[in-house]
C-alpha cells in the first residue's frame, strides 16, 4: 500500500510540475510585437502592421489587452493577415472576448452599461518555415455606437 501511495504521489507531482511548466511558458513568453488600435475598422480600415524574422518551430502566442466601455452587447474581433517573404499565407481571426488564460480582469456592469478590461491569450500557432513574416491586423466590432475603445492591443509573444 505504501508503494502505491508513493507512486501516486510522484505521479501527481510530475503532472503538477508539467502543468506549471506549460502554464508558465505561456504566461512568461517573450513579447515580440505590440499593435495598438485607437478605433475599430468597421467603416474605415485602420491597419496596423509589424514584420518579424521568425524560425521554423517557434510558437507564436496571440494575446489581447482590452479596456472598453459599451452598452448592451458587443463583439470584438481581430482580423490578421500573415505574409511570409511578401507572399500571403492566409488569415487568422481572434475573438478578443474569448481568452485563456485571462488575467487582470475587471468587469463592471450596471444596467445595460459595461466597463471591461483584461489581458488574455486568444490562440497559438507554430511557424512552419524560417522567414520574414509580416502581420497586418485590424480590429472590428459589432455595430454599437456606444463603444468607447480605451485600449485595444494585439500582442505577439514567443
Amino acid at each position: 500500500m505504501e508503494v502505491i501511495l508513493f507512486r501516486m504521489k510522484n505521479l501527481f507531482l510530475l503532472l503538477a510540475f508539467s502543468f506549471l511548466m506549460v502554464t508558465c511558458d505561456t504566461l512568461t513568453a517573450e513579447e515580440i510585437a505590440r499593435l495598438s488600435f485607437t478605433e475599430t475598422s468597421n467603416t474605415e480600415l485602420n491597419v496596423e502592421e509589424v514584420s518579424l524574422e521568425l524560425k521554423k518551430g517557434e510558437k507564436i502566442h496571440y494575446w489581447t489587452e482590452i479596456d472598453v466601455e459599451y452598452e448592451n452587447d458587443l463583439s470584438l474581433v481581430y482580423d490578421i493577415e500573415v505574409w511570409k517573404d511578401s507572399v500571403k499565407l492566409g488569415g487568422l481571426q481572434g475573438n478578443a472576448f474569448e481568452t485563456n488564460p485571462t488575467m487582470m480582469e475587471i468587469k463592471k456592469s450596471f444596467g445595460s452599461k459595461t466597463s471591461w478590461s483584461f489581458a488574455g491569450r486568444m490562440f497559438t500557432n507554430t511557424i512552419k518555415e524560417d522567414g520574414n513574416y509580416t502581420f497586418f491586423a485590424v480590429i472590428r466590432s459589432s455595430d454599437n455606437p456606444t463603444l468607447k475603445l480605451n485600449k485595444a492591443e494585439l500582442v505577439l509573444k514567443k
